[in-house]
């Protein structure tokens, strides 16, 4: 049984949702010289599920390479990846303000699917699990979308948004777990925490 965990993330929400749980977590971040990015790319045809799930494994095995390589005392790694998707296609962060107003003009008035994946290893023992939802946006104006890249909230986030933010006033239907739409499924991290030796 271990008291915390390493947090394989940079998304101040990912730390407060574990802190809900009640979770105590030390961040183990990327070291300056890894091109934690570069991780993210999509490869040709890939499916939004077998993206999600191929990335967070990827930043799984860097984060216990990173682990490893630092000395640090054993206790279970978390990493976890969101995407939001329409059908095949996979929109992941926004390039550039264009970009964002792009991705938000294609959203807006339709549903898509918010896809994380969490994954959590322990020693050899290496967990994972997918959390499914599905959101819908209202029609949004232009000048509703302006405003919205205009604030920087779309920036650094899959899809362009961030759920708990200012677009919230645009979405007029959510499917599954709010959490997970968020950045990290509490129900489904919660019982791979614990089935990696944590005390929840």
């Amino acid at each position: 049984m271990t008291d915390f965990i390493y947090l394989a993330s940079q998304s101040p929400r990912r730390r407060q949702l574990l802190e809900q749980l009640g979770v105590s977590c030390q961040l183990l971040l990327p070291d300056a010289g890894e091109d934690s990015e570069a991780l993210e790319a999509v490869l040709p045809g890939e499916a939004p599920t077998a993206y999600v799930q191929r990335v967070t494994q990827l930043k799984l095995d860097a984060a216990v390479a990173r682990l490893k390589r630092r000395g640090l005392p054993p206790a279970p790694v978390l990493c976890s990846d969101t995407t939001v998707a329409r059908a095949r296609r996979i929109y992941g962060k926004p390039d550039d303000d264009s970009d964002a107003m792009r991705m938000l003009g294609e959203l807006a008035g339709t549903t898509h699917r918010v896809l994380t994946a969490v994954a959590v290893q322990h020693g050899r023992k290496r967990l994972q699990a997918l959390s499914v939802s599905r959101v819908t946006f209202a029609s949004m104006s232009k000048p509703q979308i302006l405003a919205y890249v205009a604030s920087g909230e779309p920036m650094g986030k899959a899809g362009a948004y961030a759920v708990q933010g200012r677009v919230a006033m645009h979405i007029s239907h959510i499917s599954g777990s709010y959490s997970g739409i968020m950045g990290l499924p509490l129900h489904e991290t919660a019982l791979l925490l614990k089935a990696a030796g944590l005390k929840l």
